[in-house]
């Protein structure tokens, strides 16, 4: 988050990693076209329609052969997972490819390639492997590789086993894509990115549906590590979505997977570059813009905020009070709505801690939007008081996620710079990704506190209100 100070100078505090709103544009809903489900096919305790589940996520104990052999293969185990995840999904898209393009075949891709990024390098798409921790698919000689050193290892230990898996059916999704003939010169990077995510999300509904013969995963804390991959292998903030190596914002990237999980890969296939630019929300940072977009979590701030959520919500009335003294009511902390007292209680230190963007794996901090919605969760509290709906249960935290999310709409940066004024800035709908995959989302929680249980459906809640705006959040789930 950033912000331009009150007067007509234009210098903005701004920082970087995750997230940035900056003080400028007026709020007038600007839509965002997408393919966001409707409220009320969300439910807080599925994912898809799927149950929340609690079980185990990685590989089954017992297993048939794994069929899939890789060149330069040490034989590891993290080697035999990433062939496991290889045969699991030609299963899958032998199966899937001519559903999706009738009239062609599934074939297997040429070469499977091991190598380990901190040893002897190999040649593989004409690149030498040595200090390349990457897995990539190579059109050219239709092959996949993968760095069994460097990349897995930390995947599986940052995450899970099944976020290498995760990174297998990505780089497989760009196989299919040369297969069907969608990829050429003039696809652009990000488009063949974002369809690869789409299309790792078909897989992944495959294996929560319990098909997957190797794999099976959790809709509950396995689905919200796959996401978590995703928030971690996202483009930094400001990166251009057309650069050549554009692969997506976390936002985005965790979009594009759940358009695939929802709707499988004939949904997938469907994209286009005028799908994309319709709702990609990967922005560049602004001339002038400093500290990477962050703004500090201090009252001057505080108040432009507001001052926002009151501009978005106007029809509703003036907003409550705001309350510096700590929380003083209710169980949410760092911020609480009051609905006695009409106030906002707010503990700055607290708020202080996650609106710290953080600088190295350990840190507990978010980054400043993350501080920032969790105030807007409790100002979404107030509007649906002015409504006459429930504030507390799960209904009532997915419709809190999805108004942050209708605020959130509202600030894209589409017009002139306005001194006071606050918009998104690169990297802000990204830490807001990481709030609600955290446990006990505030972004997504009631009155109370209690957060939805599903991570896949507070984001859901979160992207249905950020593209379709307040009306779809009160009228689609009015209680």
């Amino acid at each position: 988050m950033a912000s331009s100070p009150r007067t007509p100078s234009p210098t903005r505090i701004v920082a970087a990693l995750v997230v940035g709103l900056v003080v400028l544009v007026a709020c007038g809903h600007r839509e965002v076209v997408g393919t966001a489900s409707a409220l009320e096919s969300i439910s807080p305790d599925e994912a898809a329609g799927l149950p929340i589940t609690s079980g185990p996520s990685g590989p089954r104990a017992s297993t048939p052969p794994i069929r899939a052999t890789a060149v330069n293969s040490d034989g590891g185990p993290l080697d035999q997972l990433a062939l496991a995840a290889v045969t699991d999904l030609y299963d899958y898209w032998e199966v899937e490819f001519p559903a999706t393009f009738p009239g062609l075949t599934f074939e297997p891709v040429a070469t499977l390639l091991s190598y380990d990024a901190d040893g002897q390098g190999v040649l593989v798409c004409g690149m030498d492997t040595t200090g390349v921790p990457n897995a990539f698919y190579c059109p050219s000689d239709d092959s996949i590789a993968w760095d069994r050193g460097v990349l897995l290892p930390e995947l599986r230990n940052t995450f899970s086993e099944m976020a290498v898996v995760t990174v297998i059916a990505h780089e497989m999704g760009h196989a299919v894509q040369y297969k069907a003939g969608q990829m050429g010169p003039a696809m652009p990077t990000i488009l063949a990115e974002q369809q690869a995510d789409c299309y790792a999300g078909a897989y992944f509904r495959y294996v929560a549906d319990g098909e997957s013969p190797f794999f099976e995963i959790s809709t509950g804390e396995g689905l919200n590590a796959i996401l978590a991959t995703l928030f971690f292998i996202r483009d930094q903030a400001g990166t251009d979505y057309l650069a050549p190596r554009a692969h997506g914002s976390a936002f985005d990237r965790v979009s594009a997977f759940t358009f695939g999980f929802t709707d499988g890969p004939s949904r997938c296939a469907e994209m286009d570059i005028e799908e994309l630019e319709g709702r990609i929300t990967q922005l560049e940072f602004a001339p002038g813009d400093a500290n990477s977009g962050e703004l500090p979590i201090v009252e001057e701030n505080v108040e432009r905020i507001v001052d926002s959520l009151r501009e978005v919500f106007a029809r509703f009335g003036d907003g409550p009070a705001l309350d510096y003294q700590g929380v003083s009511c209710g169980s949410t902390v760092p911020v609480s709505f009051c609905e006695a007292e009409d106030t906002i209680s707010l503990d700055m230190a607290a708020l202080q801690v996650i609106g710290t963007a953080p600088r190295r794996q350990g840190d507990s901090g978010i980054g400043d939007f993350a501080a920032f919605a969790e105030i807007a969760s409790r100002y979404a509290l107030w509007v649906q008081e002015r409504q006459g709906l429930p504030l507390r249960g799960e209904e009532a935290g997915l419709r809190t996620a999805c108004l942050v999310g209708a605020w959130a709409g509202e600030l894209l940066p589409d017009g002139s710079p306005q001194p006071g004024r606050v918009r998104l800035s690169p990297g802000d709908l990204d830490e807001a990704i990481a709030e609600l995959l955290t446990e006990g989302s505030l972004i997504a929680a009631d009155i109370g506190g209690d957060s939805i249980p599903a991570g896949f459906a507070r984001v859901e809640s979160l992207r249905i209100g950020f593209e379709d705006g307040m009306d779809t959040c009160l009228d689609e789930f009015s209680g």
